[in-house]
């Protein structure tokens, strides 16, 4: 990167991150310094000692992930110093209990872990409620990961039943609760304690485990809105060109993605768009979700195996403003994908910032910025994010409506059918994050 490039950038000083363009020259980005309130104070690497309670106030272990009893206890997780108890009333509150499930994070051996430590909050009321009523929640990913760990929840209200469950076919933890009929004014609230770094991808490293057939067959699969022939296929096979090999391949996608798309806020459907239609009319403006997906699509067309990745932002961007959030997160969603390479692994992308840096940010095509931009979201996630799941056609345990195509957004049923938390009129959900390791 040239020294204009460098200087055009706020965020780029002392931490470097290592890549080398795979087309042949190698690059240094340096890379995100700590913002002094961030370089504060670390996390102090304790394990949590999360309880679960029964209606008695005394505390009793579990290791199975579903009802009131499921999550994990991680390292760097503040200990609890007081059992949790039921309240008096209707209202309960309970606590997810610390899996036994070994963990898999390793650290990086020239990179030491600056993992940050937050508390996502969750408070969820419902209204105009007509009789019994179950929710349903995405919680983070339970799979660790070198960029990602989960470290369990705590959650209270005025619910009948709550728990978690596990959908290993999803690969994914869903929170549910359930109010009876003539429950007045159902609420919600729940703490989800997670940890996260930065995620890098160094072409320089090969990785030696190779990862299991029957999920890189899922990422290969077809689905309602993600169609992989026809139209997909040949707009795939004109965007690598003669590139044989997967990871140039799923560059060159990923440029073609970032030039041919336009990011749109305004878009309001929370069901995504269906990438085939979206190729047919020309018509590539969309939310993070449809550009994630319609990478997803063309990488899936031509053997490559991809998914999207559902999460919340939660914290500011050290790249644009635009790229972080504060406050009330409720509306903070954002879809990001990754493809797999062999002898690579799992390789992060994030072309619909991209796009929203260009519109938030008026980024002309050659400002410097964006230069260093494109480079910087092929191979890295900044984690000022938290990712949910990959999953799609999401079946919800016990429900009685339709197969979902993701599941991102808290989902209510009642006898009158279902809404999500867009509903503002039947539903009033608010999220917050904190940093929990200050």
């Amino acid at each position: 990167v040239c020294s204009s490039c460098t200087a055009a950038i706020p965020y780029i000083s002392e931490s470097l991150l290592k890549r080398r363009d795979f087309l042949g020259a190698s690059a240094v980005f340096s890379l995100l310094a700590a913002s002094p309130a961030f370089a504060a104070k670390k996390s102090d690497g304790k394990k949590p000692t999360a309880k679960s309670t029964g209606s008695t106030g005394k505390t009793t272990k579990s290791t199975k992930p579903t009802k009131a009893s499921s999550a994990k206890g991680k390292p760097q997780a503040k200990p609890q110093t007081k059992p949790t108890t039921r309240e008096s009333g209707s209202e309960s509150e309970q606590r997810a209990e610390p899996s036994t499930e070994p963990r898999n994070v390793l650290s990086l051996p020239d990179e030491p872990a600056q993992w940050r430590t937050y508390d996502v909050h969750s408070q969820i009321t419902l209204k105009s409620l007509k009789g019994k009523a179950r929710l349903w929640l995405p919680l983070t990913q339970y799979k660790d990961t070198l960029w990602e760990r989960s470290l369990g929840y705590s959650w209270k209200g005025n619910f009948e039943d709550a728990g978690v469950y596990r959908d290993p076919v999803a690969d994914m933890e869903v929170f549910y609760a359930d109010w009876p009929e003539g429950t007045s004014n159902p609420q919600l609230q729940i703490v989800s304690k997670v940890a996260t770094q930065k995620r890098t991808f160094d072409i320089t490293r090969r990785v030696a485990l190779a990862e299991r057939t029957e999920v890189l067959r899922r990422a290969l699969q077809p689905n309602d809105l993600i169609p992989i022939d026809g139209i997909v296929q040949r707009t795939a096979e004109r965007a690598i060109g003669r590139f044989k090999d997967p990871l140039a391949q799923g560059k060159a996608i990923y440029e073609w993605v970032v030039e041919n798309t336009l990011y749109d806020p305004l878009r309001k459907s929370v069901a995504g768009r269906n990438i085939g239609d979206m190729l047919d009319s020309g018509d590539l403006s969309g939310r993070s979700g449809d550009i994630a997906q319609l990478f997803v699509a063309l990488c899936r067309s031509i053997g490559i195996p991809a998914r999207p990745v559902f999460g919340l932002r939660m914290d500011s961007s050290r790249l644009f403003g635009s790229l972080g959030t504060n406050g009330n997160l409720s509306t903070a969603q954002h879809c990001r994908a990754e493809f797999y390479s062999p002898g690579y692994g799992w390789v992060p992308v994030d072309p619909a910032d991209v796009r929203k840096a260009i519109r938030e940010e008026h980024l002309g095509n050659s400002d410097p910025k964006l230069t260093v931009l494109k480079k910087l979201l092929f191979g890295f996630w900044e984690m000022n994010w938290i990712a949910f799941n990959a999953a799609q056609d999401v079946n919800l345990r016990d429900s009685t409506g339709k197969t979902l195509p993701f599941l991102i957004y808290p989902v209510v049923e009642t006898k009158d059918g279902r809404f999500d938390s867009l509903d503002t009129q039947r539903m009033s959900y608010n999220v917050t994050a904190s940093r929990a390791d200050y």
